[in-house]
């Protein structure tokens, strides 16, 4: 009899061991669960981001075809074509003053021109960088759903132009080629990719 009273005496200690044993297993499988979510959660915040890059990337590629279509003109509509003889600074001025997005280059040690400037403010005015399809007229969808947050931009600064084996001096004819920097959005407009290419306009005549 007094083993029975022992056995009986012992059960409601086992049965708080089981509770203890299991509320430790139920947390542990709760934690997993939180840690599976948040990757989950961090996996498709890294995907939007770089589809949203993407998009932004796009965006400023698009951007320096437009630049060049603005430099080449189209014989329905040849814009600003006229300013960019390849042996001409027409147009072109320090600090961008004279036509929008046409810069100088920076002189002795100063930064590049693409650098101080602020390629994503969004301002018409002259000095200021283009934005696409100004001179154009080619059109771009933006704000909805996953296209750009807004248009693109881009700058031209002229550069002076060698050819290969061709010596610099005073007695050689000025000539020039572009750098084009330009700056697309994606769907966030915190989302910015900066992109840039060199590009020399051939005289008329003459096969690139």
């Amino acid at each position: 009899m007094p083993v029975h009273q022992n056995a009986l005496a012992s059960r409601p200690g086992q049965r708080g061991v089981a509770l203890v044993f299991t509320l430790c297993l139920l947390l542990v499988i709760l934690l997993l669960g939180v840690s599976a979510a948040q990757m989950a959660l961090l996996g498709e915040k890294a995907a939007r981001g770089e589809r949203d890059r993407h998009t932004a990337f796009h965006a400023a590629e698009e951007a320096l075809m437009d630049a060049e279509r603005d430099i080449e003109g189209q014989p329905a509509a040849p814009g600003r074509s006229a300013m960019f003889a390849p042996d001409s600074a027409a147009g072109f001025a320090a600090d961008c003053g004279e036509q929008p997005g046409l810069c100088l280059p920076a002189t002795g040690s100063a930064p590049p021109v693409w650098l101080v400037k602020d390629l994503a403010a969004d301002d018409e005015g002259v000095g200021t960088t283009v934005a696409y399809g100004r001179f154009t007229g080619a059109a771009m969808q933006t704000g909805q759903g996953f296209l750009p947050f807004r248009r693109p931009r881009y700058l031209i600064e002229l550069l002076p132009f060698h050819a290969p084996g061709e010596e610099a001096g005073a007695a050689a004819p000025a000539s020039y080629l572009y750098r084009v920097t330009a700056i697309g959005f994606g769907a966030n407009g915190d989302t910015q990719v900066v992109l840039q290419t060199y590009y020399r306009k051939q005289p008329a005549g003459v096969a690139p």
